[in-house]
Parts: C-alpha cells; structure tokens; sequence
C-alpha cells in the first residue's frame, strides 16, 4: 500500500474549505469524497468512489446509524402528526415561564438521557425546540447545548453505550483495575477532562452566565428583535417544515409567548375533530420506554427506539390521535424526511473509509510521536485524537485505531495508560461535539431544523473553551503523574 504522507489530508482540508465557502455540508462532503477518490485510483477515480460507496453501505455501524435514522424519523413525525410533542410542550410551559428556565430544562433532560448521544440529541431537540422557540432562543443556542452535553455526559456515565466501548478497549490492550477494563474505566472518568468542562461550558451557557459568541450571538440579538430563532440564510420553505413562522410571527406580537402557548393548546385535537387537553403522560411514556428498554437491553439504542415507536403507535391509536392510514402515512414522510441525513451518513462512512485506505491515522501518529515525552504525552494524545475526530469525522474508529497505539506507548515511555487512555476519550468525545460532518452535528441539526453549518460555527467557541481548559488540565496531569 503507497504511504501518501500529508496528501492524506486532502480530502479533510477540502471539505472544511467547501463547507466554510458554500455552508454546503453535503456539498463539502461530495467534494472531500471525490478528491479521496482521485488519490486512491488516479485516473479511475469514478470506480474507487463507488467502490466506496459500497464500503460505506456494507459497514456495519453505518448500518446501525442509518437504522436509527429512519426509526427515529418515523417516531419524530408521528410525534408531531399526533400532537404528542405538542402537548408535552404546552404542558411544560404552565412551569416554564422564562427563557432560562427553557435553556435550563433543555440542559437537564441532556443530562438525563445519558444512555447515548444519538438517542439525546434527537429526543431532547424533538422535545425542546417547542419549548425555547416561545422564549426567542435561537436554534443555534438550543443545538449548542444539546451537542455540548450529549457526548460529554455519554463519556462520564459508566452505563453509557460509549462507556462499554471504550471499556472494552482498555481490556484489550490489558489495562485492567481488578481484572477487567471496567474498572479501569471507572478509574479514567476523572480524567476525562474533555467531559466535565464542556458540561460546565453547557451549564453555564444554559444559565446565562456565559456571554454569546460569535455566530450565536448574532442569532441571539435577532430572535429577540425580530422573533425568528432560525439562523440567517433558512428559507420560508425551511422554517415551515419547522413549524417556526407561525410562532415566529405570535411572538413577533407576544413576548410572553402565552398567545402561542394557546395556539398550541387549541391546534391539539383528536383525530375527529375535538379539542383535547394537552396533558404530557403519552410523551413521558414513550420517553420512559425508549430509556428503559435500551437500558434493559445493554445500551441497545435501535431496540429501545423500535419499542418507543410501537407505544406511539398503540397510543396514537387508543387515544384516536391518528388513524392507521394516517400513521402509515407518517412512517413514509418520517422515512423521507431524514433522506438528507441518510445521504450525508452515507458520505460521512465513505469519507472514514478512505482516510484508512489513506494511512492518515499512521502519518499523525508518525508526525507525533518524536515530540512525545512522558509528561507531554497525555496532553499531545488529547490535541492529535480531538483534531483528527474533528477533522475525519471517526470518533469510536478513532479510539479503536489510536488506543492500541497510545497504551502501549504510555507503558513503554513510563506515563499512567489510564490518564493516556482518557486523553483519547477526551479527544473522541471534542471531535463529536464540534465535526461537521459527524453523526452527532448532522443528527441534532436535522432534529431542530438548521444547517449543519451553522450548528458547528455556533459550538466551536464554547467547545473551543472547553479544550484549552482540558488541555492545561492534561499538562498539569501528565507532569502530575510521571
């Protein structure tokens, strides 16, 4: 196989360039891909990228995703078809009555739905975006908070299903604290520096306290001049899809959001007509059967989505919500309506495959390791893992390619695995918070009705603070402990 050096990074610097000039993601990942191509095959360039396509479809975790996807495109329309999320909306605002208690509850239910990052963006966005639109939060603020927490906090909890991945690499690579990699992952969460300054970060962003920046503050000052909470640039079509003109335009008149508030309440009507009280217990049961079964299940996010969208179903029915032809008919639109984020994936997998058939992970880690020292080994780990998550758009991949390499390393130079096995994590878990073209930022954008570009401008900063603290705390760590 040709080592290719820095040409590896082609494809990744052209689709930042792309995607910053044209806030294009599909765009800039269709132009990364086609690059990767001409690399690996020259002048047969077309048959390598559909090749790849081919590679993409048949990865199982491209699979896995792209199941969740359609399952959850299916229960979000249903949700709203059936006036489900509706009703949970104008219930939560008889105790939400401010835009910090808004921004707040989005935060706290971040925090609960722990399990896994994919099934937190994409309830807590369904569930919230009602919510803070009365209160002129931007979108870009309620993603902010949502991707600031959702891979932070899915890193932390033990029980997570990125805890029992990364678990299992420690005990491959022999790191073990009475005899299994569990408890050496016990041992790491501390250490997961990343984690717990971006939940602050997100903490403090959700309480007000954190000054806005940049894209969001912008976002911020004309939602409050003008009522429109979607980023510059959304269309009418756009903003439609979302539901998000009408309330606009109420809010444009009701600052208080209570005439919204109402207009929620009065559109909530069962499937023949008649006014029904919003009342949240067909949501909350359905949340409960989505966290409890994938729980059950050890961490099986598709399993506890399936059961979560058969209680729509039975509910949508018995509470005559919906007729079976109109629940037909919402699985098909829910189906179609994530067909963006299923082509996205689908390039997304296809750019990951290339930078392994590129040897990129080989020329950072070359480039790397003659500046690695002890002491600076934990901090240099956490700077390579977070830009190379952030620049590939492979977080998991990430980890089971680099923590091989790391652990061993740690060992051999004499730092702490432990602390070196965190900095990975750390790493992983920055890159899924801010790529662009990663699972997480494409999912919590399609979920609250906004360009991938503008979710990740709005995060970078606040994600920015997060790992420059955790990179003095990886300096001050790995000094510490030599």
């Amino acid at each position: 196989m040709p080592a290719y050096g820095a040409l590896a990074l082609l494809p990744i610097v052209t689709i930042l360039i792309v995607a910053v000039l044209t806030r294009r993601t599909l765009l800039a990942l269709l132009c990364g891909t086609v690059v990767g191509a001409v690399l690996l095959g020259g002048v047969g360039g077309f048959d390598i990228w559909v090749e790849y396509v081919g590679k993409s479809l048949s990865n199982e975790t491209a699979q896995w995703l792209l199941l969740i996807v359609v399952l959850f495109g299916i229960l979000i329309t249903l949700f709203e078809k059936s006036g489900i999320v509706s009703d949970f909306a104008a219930w939560a605002e008889r105790f939400i009555n401010s835009r910090r208690k808004s921004t707040l509850l989005t935060f706290v239910l971040s925090v609960v739905l722990f399990v896994d990052d994919y099934l937190n963006v994409l309830t807590v966005g369904t569930s919230m975006k009602a919510v803070t639109d009365r209160y002129r939060v931007p979108r870009t603020q309620l993603g902010s908070i949502m991707k600031m927490t959702a891979a932070p906090i899915a890193v932390l909890v033990p029980v997570s299903t990125w805890a029992l991945f990364f678990s299992g690499l420690f005990e491959a690579e022999g790191v073990t604290v009475g005899g299994s990699g569990f408890g050496a992952y016990l041992q790491a969460i501390p250490l997961i520096f990343f984690g717990w300054a971006a939940l602050v970060v997100a903490l403090l962003m959700s309480a007000g306290w954190l000054p806005r920046i940049g894209l969001l503050r912008r976002d911020a000052e004309r939602a409050d001049r003008d009522g429109d909470v979607f980023p510059l640039g959304t269309t009418d079509d756009e903003r439609v899809a979302e539901g998000g003109r009408l309330l606009a335009e109420l809010r444009a008149d009701d600052a208080d959001g209570s005439t919204a508030q109402r207009v929620a309440v009065a559109v909530s009507t069962d499937v023949i007509g008649r006014p029904r009280q919003a009342r949240p217990w067909s949501f909350l049961i359905v949340m409960a059967t989505l966290v409890g079964v994938t729980i059950a299940t050890d961490a099986n996010v598709v399993t506890g989505t399936g059961a979560a969208l058969a209680v729509t179903v039975a509910l949508a029915l018995i509470e005559r919500r919906l007729t079976l032809r109109g629940i037909v008919d919402g699985a098909m639109q829910g189906i179609e309506s994530m067909l963006f984020v299923i082509v996205l994936t689908v390039l997304a997998f296809m750019v990951q495959e290339m930078n392994i058939a590129l040897q990129l992970a080989e020329f950072v880690i070359q480039v790397t390791e003659p500046v690695l020292t002890p002491a600076l080994l934990p901090a240099i780990v956490f700077v390579v893992c977070g830009i190379y998550a952030y620049a590939t758009g492979s977080f998991w991949d990430l980890a089971a390619v680099i923590t091989p390499v790391v652990l061993p390393l740690a060992v051999a130079l004499g730092a702490d695995p432990i602390l070196a096995g965190a900095a990975v994590f750390s790493g992983a878990a920055l890159g899924s918070t801010t790529c662009l073209y990663g699972d997480g930022i494409i999912l919590a954008s399609r979920t609250i009705g906004i360009k991938p570009i503008n979710l990740m401008l709005a995060i970078l900063p606040y994600a920015g603070i997060a790992a420059v603290l955790s990179l003095i705390a990886y300096l001050v760590a790995g000094f510490a402990m030599v």
